[in-house]
């Protein structure tokens, strides 16, 4: 058996209607369990085409997806719905995802109920969750507009965790918020994996960000993967030029080290153009 719970391998996605220029190319990727994979790139650069292709939400046209090594590129819907238990989501924006006329503990029950549990024990187990997100006693009562961004990202990380999944797939999950909110749900998602042992496939185009949360870094650039390695290692000695313009771009609170990294920056896009 592989020691991989999530295997990507040469992965393709080519959307109908785009002149079929492929968003992915080929693009191999794995994960084991418990841990966290940090995928980072720019706007347009596939990484959440992946995440989706894994959700069974993107076609794949090439290569394959394997859980528990298990295909799971072409399953049907029932299958898809199944496989649910094991992979959940947590969205960028959590306003959207969440009912806006639903409670937070009709949100998070909801899940439960159609797989069998009885009401009790879906509310009790809610009540778990909303304190181990770290929510107010009475979050459950009240509508997802009471919240604040951060609250919000919470309730959709305790739907998350409803089923007890054995990985979640983050797509920009932090990105909407302030850096002290960023810096609390980080270190939530942290504390639940270390609790739980769910593994993370953490999508973002922050550096600092997959620094903070992931063992392992993979560098997707045009559908390409361009540079994997240990988080510390990628996040702070990068190889590849694009790695390398993606450290730069990071902001510090230095203004003589942001000024450096802003000339650095176009320095070596005057290299890499050349």
């Amino acid at each position: 058996m592989s020691e991989f719970l999530l295997e990507a391998d040469k992965v393709e996605v080519t959307y109908p209607g785009r002149g079929r220029t492929p968003v992915l190319k080929g693009v191999s990727l794995n994960i084991r369990p418990g841990e966290t994979v940090g995928l980072v790139g720019e706007s347009g650069s596939g990484k959440t085409t992946l995440g989706r292709a894994i959700l069974g939400l993107a076609p794949v046209t090439g290569g394959e997806i394997r859980f528990e090594g298990r295909d799971i590129a072409g399953l049907g819907r029932r299958a898809r719905r199944e496989l649910s238990d094991d992979i959940q989501v947590v969205f960028q924006d959590p306003y959207t995802s969440l009912n806006p006329a639903m409670t937070v503990e009709d949100i998070l029950t909801e899940p439960l109920l159609v797989t069998g549990v009885n009401r009790k024990e879906a509310k009790e187990r809610v009540a778990r969750l909303l304190e181990d997100v770290r929510l107010p006693a009475d979050a459950g009562q009240r509508l997802p507009r009471e919240f604040s961004g951060g609250q919000r990202q919470r309730i959709a990380i305790a739907r998350a965790l409803t089923r007890s999944p054995k990985l979640i797939v983050c797509d920009e999950p932090v990105s909407a918020l302030d850096l002290s909110n960023q810096a609390r749900v980080l270190d939530l998602f942290i504390e639940i994996q270390e609790r739980t042992g769910v593994a993370y496939l953490f999508i973002t185009h922050d550096l600092a960000v997959v620094r903070h949360i992931s063992h392992r870094v993979a560098v997707l650039y045009r559908g390409d993967i361009v540079e994997t390695g240990d988080a510390a290692q990628v996040t702070s000695e990068p190889t590849h030029p694009y790695t390398k313009k993606l450290w730069l771009a990071a902001p510090v609170p230095d203004p003589v080290k942001q000024a450096e990294r802003r000339a650095a920056r176009h320095a070596l896009a005057k290299e890499t153009a050349a």
